[in-house]
């Protein structure tokens, strides 16, 4: 109970932060998730993708190979990764995978090419623009065995324990009840099922202009919890096994994406121009939060970190259960 209580106080600190900054009163969270569906919601719509030399630079700054970026297609990356979860969560043909807060549908489609067409790669996410880019996405690309619902990360809408994998990538953090999203990835997920994220989380007590900034927060810094926090509510969730690794990224890459969607980006023709009011719904998050991030060290406080744990199988303990093959340092 201590620590759920502990948890759950982390969390109320970071939303209480952040009600100066939201106007109109009214639910924090409701006022929260809104201006995530809007922000995102302008980032879906934009122009960004991985033809543009700062959204590629923020993917490989992250841990996403040139080889990996080129496989895909190219708009479903917008710059918005802190890790590349994939890579690490060792999946195997013919296993259904399911991305929490799948975007254009980036880690979806990598997924997609290791689980193979015995598998199934399940994107959920909360923006509808999002949902159209990712379906958009796959139907050029040609991929038969991936779909994409809307949906909050708390309220998944899939059966329980059904989904041998569930990998994140900068969302979790978004959410305002986090012990609730824990507690649904472990009612999805099979016995024995693993959880690989990528994610931010503190080190540290963050600068309280970004702790209140709401770019910080749809950034994913300003709702990260800190390191100790995050294990407590996977261990009071019911997993087992839970590593949470710092992977030093510079969380300054997320500068690199400035000016990428604006009149004249390297997406526009030469010659050609955007309305007004495009630049100003696209620019807004990368541009807020690299004009926060120039004025405040977060890397002293927050981390990109990769986040493991395991579903334990029935009849099983901590002390019974066989060493997890997600972790950093396993599957010999």
């Amino acid at each position: 109970m201590l620590n759920i209580y502990a948890l759950t106080n982390t969390i109320a600190r970071n939303i209480f932060a952040l009600t100066n900054v939201l106007s109109g009163g009214g639910d924090m969270e409701k006022a929260i998730l809104d201006s995530v569906r809007s922000k995102y919601g302008a980032v879906a719509e934009s122009t960004l993708s991985n033809k543009d030399a700062g959204v590629k630079a923020v993917a490989e700054a992250f841990g996403y190979s040139a080889e990996e970026l080129t496989s895909i297609p190219a708009e479903s990356n917008m710059g918005l990764s802190c890790g590349n979860p994939t890579a690490v969560a060792h999946l195997q043909r013919g296993e259904i995978v399911v991305d929490l807060g799948s975007g254009g549908g980036l880690d979806v489609f990598l997924a997609a090419k290791m689980v193979g067409s015995e598998g199934r790669v399940i994107g959920i996410d909360i923006t509808p623009a999002m949902i159209e880019r990712a379906r958009a996405n796959a139907k050029a690309g040609g991929y038969t065995n991936v779909e994409f619902h809307q949906a909050t990360i708390d309220r998944i809408p899939l059966p329980d324990a059904s989904v041998d994998c569930v990998i994140s990538n900068c969302v979790l953090n978004l959410a305002p009840d986090k012990p609730a999203v824990f507690r649904e990835i472990g009612r999805i997920l099979k016995p024995g099922g693993r959880l690989t994220v990528s994610d931010i989380a503190l080190k540290a007590e963050l600068p309280e202009a970004v702790a209140r900034s709401m770019a910080a927060y749809v950034g994913c810094i300003g709702g990260a919890i800190k390191m100790e926090d995050y294990r407590a509510g996977l261990l009071a969730a019911g997993f087992e096994h839970v590593e949470i690794v710092d992977s030093g990224a510079d969380l300054n890459a997320y500068a690199k994406v400035e000016n990428q969607s604006g009149c004249c980006s390297p997406a526009m023709d030469e010659g050609s121009c955007c309305t007004p009011a495009v630049v100003t719904r696209t620019a807004t998050l990368h541009e807020e939060l690299s004009e926060l991030l120039s004025r405040n060290d977060v890397n002293a406080a927050a981390a990109s970190v990769k986040v493991y744990a395991i579903k334990p199988k029935a009849g099983t303990s901590d002390r019974q259960a066989a060493a997890p093959c997600c972790g950093p340092s396993c599957c010999s």
